[in-house]
């Protein structure tokens, strides 16, 4: 935890350390993400969309934001346009490794005013207005009689049109508006600009026959000759609409007083609470309770004091858009806090008077409130619903009760009344035990406990401990009772472990192969079964759901064959086999073809496992060595910066980032190391053969071969990436570190391309492809690659060329522009998840976005809280890693017309070992010479060298 400043009476704001600019020694850091260019800095956070709303007056509040109750640790994460996406992953000895930040690469002042298509961030009321002048048109050109006078209590309202009408046009006027929320969401955005105003000045839209709005007419009256001129346009404007919708409704549902605020917008308001960082690590039935009585509070003017050091404590505020600075009598400046953080709960929770005085460092920002009444009343509830088990007068479970299983659900929905909060390991599992069903699923939608426990145990329990308590329940005989409730009891709970077993192996697989302590489990639960003949047909049974393929989990009843399966291997046939053995997974074990450089950049090979340790790498290499000296190990990057592996590191080479190498070397040839010219990336582009490969084709190939790539990543790799290495020696990441190596060469391979090509006209049709081919992966559902694509197209050495954007069809712009929208980072990237919500699988997802959304729970929720389990962390990691389950619900690629193809060629062996290496590029359009192409991609990446070959280009 970083503490920025320190307030009077020992207040603190807070900023979480995990996503911040990076200032750190490349030495210090293992990268994961894009590698981005010099000197770039952090800028302030973007201009909100949505158009200003009332301002209401400042209440008295506190600036305090740490308090033992409600603690926050990690700063939110933006992605901007033109940026580089750098993820990197920092740690020294024990400390645990964490996503570290962005980097923002802007553009040049000079060429700020360059209009190549605008983020929804950048949206201003005049688009709003414009967008509103078109609907209009569109309305009384379509429907001439909708706008008319009406009577209504009798008052007579002239020239307007009822919310239920104007909805009911939206639907039926064939404008892609899809659903009544996603009208009434455009018609909230109009409100909200002015461009529709209710007759008695209402500011909430309703979709009612009594409520009557009319169009701001004297300046939206249409021109007569004009008519609608462009129908693109119109679509154009009410997509940008429908995409500020959400936010609109959500804002508005935030003005509402809690009292009036429906159970549709209560659950909008929840959904939002799960994305903001301050009160990340609060139970989910915490949030609902804050919907109900969080307050809406903005600000117009930077400099406003939103209330002074010494005021009496009223209120706890999160900062829902814009940054406020902190100061103090004495010190000054000494904290600012962004969009996430939150200040001012301490003075509640101690009943103090405020440490520090609150200052808006922007105009127009935006602020959720919760007085100190409701704050006071929400823990008062938590405490009520909460109940704890006590052992040898310790605690050693935590439930809490289940508020939404109310009288109106069905049985299946009520059968666990409480949740897991925390508790002890044995515990959990004990209380799992007691309450899981017999016909229990690992993604049981309602019931999660089956599911969370089995994803996450690693984080806190060792596989060898799990093994002896199971065992332990199975053996253990009940003491009270009668013989037959003894016997009935005792089956009973042997079908719920043998069950539990059965979605174990179901998850993990051949992962658990080589644990000594598994394998003598499943052994021991096979012998012991055997010897009960009600337990025996159990075993049988649930082995041959095991071997139904992953299609089933998903609603295709179809069944491949599968080999009969002896002794403990019955375990050991796994739904994820179908992943495990596809030719692109690695397992820990597996060997691979390692690639080490020496300074004279000749190459040493060595096969090894994946997990290799640093030590195992250069005894391999030994007789190879020169004997006079010790040698090191040390990763180099195309900037020449050295990173010394320790001698236990492992899976070194899997983890290389882009355009990195392994050299090894004594000590005396570490000062005059230089990286291989391979590192540096291409002197000369591939545009000739980028020519011969149509934009769709190239995006299918890019599909088909991601999608070899996803879903070769287990689902348990994502916690183990996140929690960190040093706490899983057996397991392997390589296949995450894989698809995110890939994000990083795509993006700089786009810009790379670009910045090699030295004739304008050529430029611009490669340009052109490029945004062609982000659409088309969007649309085939690849949005990993997408956002990849529109990164490179985005970055500063792309997005200066203004000649070469100058030459760009306007469709193309267009085109451009609304794919940019895609890329919005407002609200925790909420266009992109109200995209993705959307979608049926299959899909690729936008997997550094899930990195940061399990960092953002690691990091801002303690694994340990009073020596018992936060299993409240360990679901919301699990809910995230589901969704890699959801995006592979088919399997096949997605709309990939590749995917029924005949597997004409195996993959590449220098792809499988995952060197860095490439080769020439192909001149052939052939689907071979294609996907042999874009498996050895070449980039540059650094974005100094970027720049420079761009300003070459044009000056």
């Amino acid at each position: 935890m970083k503490v920025r400043g320190t307030g009077a009476g020992g207040e603190t704001a807070r900023r979480g350390p995990g996503l911040v600019p990076v200032a750190r020694s490349r030495q210090r850091t293992r990268r994961t993400g894009l590698e981005p260019g010099t000197g770039a800095v952090r800028p302030p956070p973007p201009s909100s969309s949505r158009p200003p709303p009332p301002s209401s007056p400042p209440p008295p509040g506190g600036p305090g934001t740490d308090g033992n109750r409600l603690s926050v640790l990690l700063k939110k994460m933006h992605l901007f346009r033109s940026s580089s996406y750098e993820i990197r992953l920092e740690g020294e000895g024990s400390s645990l490794p964490r996503i570290q930040g962005i980097r923002w690469t802007p553009l040049l002042d000079t060429e700020s005013t360059l209009d190549y298509g605008h983020s929804l961030t950048q949206a201003s009321s005049e688009k709003i207005w414009r967008a509103g002048k078109l609907l209009f048109i569109h309305l009384t050109t379509t429907r001439p009689g909708l706008i008319r006078d009406h009577k209504h209590h009798l008052r007579h309202h002239r020239q307007c049109c009822s919310g239920k009408e104007l909805v009911d046009w939206l639907l039926s006027a064939g404008l892609t508006v899809q659903t009544r929320s996603q009208a009434i969401g455009i018609c909230q955005v109009l409100v909200d600009g002015g461009v529709l105003t209710h007759v008695k000045q209402e500011w909430h839209f309703q979709d009612k026959d009594t409520q009557f709005y009319r169009f701001a007419e004297l300046e939206l009256s249409p021109e007569p000759s004009a008519g609608l001129r462009d129908a693109e346009e119109l679509l154009e404007a009410l997509a940008f609409l429908a995409q500020l919708g959400p936010d609109a409704l959500l804002t508005m549902a935030l003005r509402k007083p809690p009292a009036q605020r429906t159970e549709d917008e209560l659950e909008l308001i929840f959904e939002e609470l799960l994305h903001i960082k301050a009160v990340a690590h609060l139970s989910n039935s915490v949030k609902r309770e804050l919907a109900s009585v969080l307050m809406f509070e903005s600000h117009q003017r930077a400099g406003t004091v939103l209330f002074s050091q010494g005021d009496k404590g009223t209120s706890w505020y999160i900062i829902w858009k814009g940054s406020v600075n902190v100061v103090t009598h004495g010190k000054g400046l000494v904290a600012t806090l962004h969009e996430g953080d939150d200040f001012g709960q301490l003075a509640l929770v101690n009943d103090a008077p405020r440490a520090a005085t609150i200052i808006l460092r922007e105009d127009n920002c935006h602020f959720l409130r919760v007085d100190k009444q409701d704050f006071n009343h929400i823990l008062k509830d938590v405490e009520a619903n909460t109940m704890r088990l006590k052992e040898h007068g310790k605690v050693v479970l935590v439930l809490q009760k289940n508020l939404q299983g109310g009288s109106s659900q069905s049985a299946t929905a009520r059968s666990s009344r409480y949740f897991v909060m925390a508790g002890t390991p044995e515990k959990i599992l004990e209380h799992l035990l007691e309450f899981m069903r017999l016909d229990a699923t690992l993604y049981d939608p309602v019931d999660t406990l089956l599911g969370d426990f089995l994803l996450t145990y690693t984080v806190f329990m060792p596989t060898s401990q799990l093994c002896r308590a199971l065992l332990h329940h199975f053996r253990a005989e009940p003491l009270e009772g009668s013989e037959q409730e003894k016997a009935t009891y005792s089956l009973h709970k042997r079908r719920k472990i043998l069950r539990l077993v059965s979605q174990w192996v179901l998850l993990y697989g051949r992962l658990l192969q080589g644990d000594r302590s598994t394998t003598a489990l499943l052994q021991n639960l096979a012998d012991l079964a055997s010897r009960d003949p009600r337990l025996g047909g159990l075993v049988q049974e649930q082995a041959q759901e095991r071997r139904r393929p992953r299609a089933l989990e998903n609603g295709d009843g179809s069944v491949s064959p599968q080999p009969k399966a002896r002794s403990s291997g019955n375990w050991l046939t796994s739904q994820e086999e179908a992943i495990l053995n596809s030719s692109c997974a690695l397992r820990a074990q597996d060997k691979v073809p390692y690639e080490i450089y020496r300074p004279d950049h000749s190459c040493l090979i060595t096969v090894l496992p994946v997990n290799a340790s640093v030590r195992d790498v250069l005894r391999s290499l030994a007789p190879q060595l020169r004997r006079d000296g010790e040698h090191i190990l040390v990763k180099v990057n195309s900037a020449g910066d050295k990173v010394g592996l320790q001698l236990d590191a492992v899976g070194v080479f899997t983890a290389l980032g882009l355009n990195e190498r392994l050299f090894a070397v004594s000590v005396e040839e570490l000062g005059s190391l230089t990286p291989h010219p391979e590192q540096l990336g291409p002197h000369v582009g591939s545009s000739e053969t980028l020519d011969l490969i149509s934009s769709k084709d190239l995006a299918s190939h890019l599909t088909d071969y991601d999608w070899n790539l996803f879903k070769s990543i287990h689902q348990v790799e994502m916690i183990h990436y996140i929690v960190g290495p040093q706490k899983f020696h057996d397991v392997t990441t390589a296949n995450l570190e894989r698809v995110m190596r890939r994000f990083n060469e795509l993006q700089y391979w786009v810009a790379t391309e670009l910045c090699l090509c030295p004739e304008v006209g050529r430029r611009a049709q490669l340009l052109r492809k490029f945004i062609k081919l982000a659409a088309h992966l969007k649309e085939q559902k690849n949005l990993n690659s997408f956002f990849a694509v529109m990164f490179g197209v985005s970055n500063t050495a792309v997005s200066r060329l203004a000649k070469t954007w100058e030459r760009l069809p306007h469709k193309i712009r267009k085109l451009h522009s609304a794919l940019e929208r895609m890329l919005d980072p407002s609200w925790n990237h909420r266009v992109y998840r109200l995209a993705v919500a959307k979608l049926s699988p299959p899909i690729i997802p936008f997997v550094p976005l899930l990195l940061k959304d399990m960092t953002f729970i690691h990091e801002g929720n303690r694994t340990l809280a009073e020596n018992l389990i936060n299993f409240e962390k360990m679901h919301m990691m699990a809910k995230t890693v589901r969704v890699l389950q959801r995006c592979r619900g088919h399997a096949h690629a997605p709309l990939s017309p590749l995917r029924n193809r005949s597997p004409h060629r195996p993959e590449d062996p220098k792809a499988v070992r995952i060197s860095t290496c490439s080769e020439q590029s192909l001149s052939v359009r052939s689907p071979v010479s294609t996907w042999a192409y874009l498996q050895h991609l070449k980039a540059i990446d650094s974005q100094k060298e970027l720049l420079r070959l761009s300003h070459d280009l044009e000056s």
